[in-house]
């Protein structure tokens, strides 16, 4: 059985870092005393691993970032649950593939430990990584990710504005256009809106809302504390 929090952003505006996701945080991790960090979607890790640190030491949790420490695969097998930090999500992922990590983060998951990730942490958590919202850096093996959830997400999700005269394409084009190509569902998630993911059923959490995604459908807007299983077709 899985546990998952997806979280579109790790800031909403006027808050602190992941400060708007402590009591999802919390019911998540429960008991659960240390986090394994992982921070490799940004070029300063010390620096961010400092902030994540002082996030959850804030609600009663120990962290120890993965970069720290001696043994990467050694500290995943040992984990008590995950965070996956923001950034960029092609360095991220290829840190992973380079580091033969990304396996071990499944299999971990998949047996039961929590996992959460912000933004490009969400990212990594789907079939791939296709529906992010960042350049590729970088050039990891694949696109491929691990595949805990069957459905893509689109943080910082941003609708048009009717008002504006920017003639590039919008976040909705972009989604269409890769459903154009592909199958699997994608959600756009709002700032401050997250998914709570407990084995396949899949809710909507935070405080902003949700747009569903599927190929040959019309977009679909959800509000928080939506069952999602019905839109996604699980």
């Amino acid at each position: 059985m899985t546990h998952l929090l997806l979280i579109s952003t790790s800031t909403v505006f006027g808050t602190r870092y992941i400060e708007h996701a402590f009591e999802e945080l919390t019911g998540l991790l429960g008991s659960t005393r240390r986090v394994l960090f992982v921070p490799y979607a940004l070029k300063d890790t010390d620096s961010y691993a400092a902030k994540a640190r002082a996030a959850f030491s804030e609600i009663g949790y120990d962290l120890d970032s993965i970069h720290e420490l001696p043994d990467a695969l050694s500290a995943i097998h040992q984990a008590q649950a995950v965070f996956v930090g923001g950034g960029n999500t092609f360095r991220l992922l290829k840190t992973l593939y380079d580091g033969r990590l990304l396996e071990p983060i499944r299999s971990r998951v998949l047996e039961g430990m929590p996992y959460s990730g912000a933004s490009a942490g969400a990212n990594l958590a789907c079939p791939t990584v296709r529906t992010t919202n960042d350049m590729p850096i970088v050039e990891p093996p694949s696109l491929n990710a691990l595949n805990l959830v069957p459905f893509q997400i689109n943080p910082h999700y941003v609708d048009s504005d009717p008002s504006s005269i920017h003639m590039g394409e919008t976040r909705e084009t972009r989604i269409r256009e890769f459903l154009e190509e592909n199958s699997t569902p994608v959600i756009g998630l709002r700032e401050g809106a997250m998914l709570r993911v407990e084995d396949r059923r899949v809710q909507l959490r935070g405080r902003a809302g949700a747009r569903i995604f599927c190929r040959d459908r019309s977009p679909v807007e959800v509000g928080p504390a939506s069952d999602l299983n019905d839109y996604l077709s699980l």
